[in-house]
């Protein structure tokens, strides 16, 4: 089992996106501080996968695709736009992949690599955000139309026996 760290927006979006996918084991939903000017607590998850079901570049396209990963908006700070990295080995293939997937968007991704320093969890109310609670507005307004990209754009990467979207008429999707 692998783990990376993913920061971008709010983190109960972020967890539910990987919590949908095939071959994510666990994510935890919490706040990630890294080092120097990252140092501080940003809103992010940490994702628990099986490389032989997906790919360490399948999880950071959809999580580029999944946030404002171009956008350097004053909520930076509480939503770092990062992938965090438990190697040096893993940093570099995280490099290499963002600037692979550059060409893929109109402006320049303003996504970091940086090193996980500590990890501080969500308390367990909020934690499973999205399937606890699908028909809050909330969820609804937010997560839900991400959740429906997934399902357009990354179908192949969907665990059907995982995904819920709250809408009935949303779940007849063939993937």
């Amino acid at each position: 089992m692998k783990k990376i760290g993913l920061g971008g927006g709010c983190h109960w979006c972020t967890e539910a996106v990987f919590q949908s996918l095939r071959g994510v084991e666990k994510v935890e939903q919490g706040f990630v501080a890294s080092t120097e000017k990252n140092a501080t607590f940003s809103e992010a998850v940490i994702v628990h996968f099986d490389a032989t079901s997906i790919t360490l570049k399948d999880l950071i396209e959809i999580h580029l695709h999944t946030h404002e990963s171009t956008s350097n908006h004053s909520m930076r700070q509480k939503y770092r736009s990062a992938v965090y990295t438990f190697s040096d080995g893993q940093r570099a293939k995280a490099q290499e992949i963002l600037k692979r997937l550059q060409p893929d968007f109109e402006r320049p991704l303003i996504t970091e690599v940086l090193p996980f320093v500590t990890f501080r969890p969500s308390d367990e109310q909020f934690t499973d955000y999205y399937y606890k609670n699908p028909q809050k507005p909330f969820c609804q307004n937010y997560i839900q139309p991400k959740l429906q990209f997934l399902l357009e754009r990354f179908s192949n990467a969907i665990d059907g026996e995982k995904i819920r979207l709250s809408n009935p008429i949303d779940s007849i999707i063939k993937y």
